[in-house]
């Protein structure tokens, strides 16, 4: 199996540098390149998100063994543990990395958050829901903090439904969120409850989805939330627009093209392309890339791998005209993560070729990173990136930094942390691949020193002007944009409530002896664009973003 897989990328590779030869130096540039940050987190990154203090809080299931950090005392029972213990309740199953220092600082976990989901509140807080056995109708809170003493609370209060396999979306009520679906539950609950007798509501479009002979098919189902308030609900290949105020659906969109299925454990992956301030972000525009064959869950129990599905579709969800525009990738793909940039530009990286999702199911690593520009034409929107050597298929993440960077963690197809004896061993490295245009040669073209003024505590209100600051040794490029990217929670290739926003700008004025810019830049509108909390903004001069600072957007 391991030689099949180092011929496939052999040839994978090849494709590459015949094709490279054919382009200019300067293309062959344009693919980046990787950085190992550190040989061993200690857990494994199933689950990611990055704060707005610049950590990256990271956890996995509390029941894959012994990690390598371990804890004075249980964290069930609150003994001391020995030293020879095996006990997992004595290991720790989440930590934070300060992305600054590269230092790694464990967290305790009391309740098993395996496949779960998650969110941010407008305070920056991590609101994770879910999980496995004593944890599926559990409800976790980590909110950051600077002294380093802060660590998971866990609610007195629980959902009404086990939540395994289940997504979450931010929505434009403050700090509400609605979590749908879960492991052979098809229903929906918000966290916190409407009223003290709220509990699950149906949606019997999980159990029209549902593919009982497949592996089930539409868990992890893909969330958007749309400019008008409603939200788009992805399952299997169907899709609906769902008010879930008045529990209804609104709108029933066509059914993707092509056999297959896109939802775990088939695990495509899904983004709201990028909201732009010259369509007033009414237009609201999905992308579905990646997934597996019929039966590839079923076969690969059978020890067969079939080939990944290669195809993307784009609807937009907006308007009254819906129809899904097909296109291919340069290869198949499954158990991807796609990454909006600053750029607006769309990164897929990690995954398989062949299999599925779970426990040894896919096969044929998907080393070569794409990038995918959406304002390019048909058959020009993809091209190949630097290939990584570390292998990251199932229970593997990947998100967006501040400083331009994008964090590859995490990746174990095994049920416990098995580091030889099997054909993918637990990966634990943690590493960055970091985008062409972060290249020193880029730096003359690159703002500096961005900083917002806002009120002092960089709250933003809806609609608000607020000033952006910057230093540029050169002239502007003719293009300069400013872009707001809300921050992930990553799991199982969902990244969920990832947008990026493009912001309108104006009164933009250089000193030019000085080399400063003032700009008058126009925050959303309302929280349906843009639900309240902190984003990251990012100048972008012709194409080279800046670093990003954090900004937060917040009712009046």
């Amino acid at each position: 199996m391991a030689a099949r897989n180092q011929v496939y990328l052999l040839i994978e590779l090849m494709i590459i540098a015949i094709a490279s030869l054919e382009k200019p130096a300067l293309c062959r540039a344009r693919k980046g390149r990787w950085q190992l940050l550190l040989n061993n987190t200690g857990v494994v990154a199933m689950h990611m998100a990055v704060t707005h203090l610049n950590t990256v809080i990271m956890f996995d299931q509390t029941g894959a063994g012994p990690s390598s950090y371990r804890l004075r005392r249980s964290f069930t029972s609150g003994r001391r543990c020995a030293d020879d213990s095996s006990d997992e309740s004595c290991y720790a199953h989440s930590i934070e990395y300060d992305i600054s220092s590269n230092y790694i600082r464990a967290m305790r976990l009391e309740t098993d958050p395996w496949c779960s989901s998650g969110s941010f509140l407008s305070d920056g807080t991590i609101l994770q829901t879910g999980g496995y056995g004593n944890g599926s109708r559990r409800i976790r809170y980590f909110r950051p903090c600077r002294d380093g003493w802060c660590d998971w609370v866990q609610s007195k209060t629980s959902m009404s439904s086990r939540r395994w396999y289940a997504s979450n979306q931010n929505l434009p009520e403050n700090d509400r969120v609605l979590v749908v679906g879960g492991r052979r539950v098809f229903s929906y609950e918000f966290v916190p409850k409407l009223s003290l007798l709220d509990e699950s509501h149906d949606l019997p479009f999980l159990r029209q989805t549902y593919d009982g002979n497949g592996g089930e098919n539409n868990l992890y189902p893909f969330l958007h939330l749309s400019s008008d308030g409603n939200l788009f609900i992805f399952a299997n290949r169907d899709s609906i627009l769902f008010d879930y105020r008045r529990h209804k659906v609104v709108k029933t969109f066509p059914r993707m093209p092509g056999k297959g299925s896109r939802s775990y454990p088939s695990s495509g992956s899904s983004v709201i392309l990028p909201l732009e301030h010259g369509h007033q972000f009414r237009k609201v525009e999905v992308m579905v890339c990646g997934g597996a064959a019929p039966g590839a869950h079923r076969a690969a129990g059978r020890g067969k791998f079939l080939k990944g599905l290669k195809s993307c579709g784009r609807m937009e969800i907006t308007g009254n005209k819906h129809q899904w525009k097909m296109e291919n990738m340069p290869g198949r793909r499954l158990m991807n993560d796609m990454i909006i940039l600053p750029t607006g530009h769309i990164l897929i990286i990690n995954g398989a070729r062949r299999g599925s999702a779970g426990w040894n199911n896919g096969a044929d690593p998907s080393l070569v990173p794409y990038l995918y520009k959406p304002e390019k034409t048909l058959g020009r929107r993809f091209s190949t990136l630097t290939s990584t050597e570390i292998v990251r298929l199932y229970h593997s993440s990947a998100s967006l930094l501040p400083d331009g960077r994008i964090l590859v963690a995490g990746g174990n197809p095994n049920q416990q942390y098995m580091f030889e004896n099997v054909t993918y061993p637990t990966e634990l490295r943690l590493q960055a691949f970091i985008p062409h245009y972060m290249d020193r040669r880029y730096h003359k073209y690159r703002p500096e020193n961005v900083t917002i003024e806002t009120r002092g505590d960089l709250s933003v209100k809806y609609g608000e002007d607020f000033t952006v600051r910057f230093w540029l040794g050169r002239k502007l490029s003719k293009v300069v944009e400013f872009s707001v990217y809300a921050p992930p929670f990553t799991t199982h290739s969902l990244s969920m409530n990832q947008r990026l926003l493009k912001l309108s700008s104006k009164n933009m004025v250089r000193d030019a002896t000085k080399g400063w810019v003032h700009v008058t830049v126009e925050a959303p509108p309302s929280p349906y664009i843009a639900p309240s909390g902190y984003y990251m903004l990012t100048v972008v001069n012709g194409g080279i973003p800046s670093t990003s600072q954090w900004i937060r957007f917040i009712r009046a």
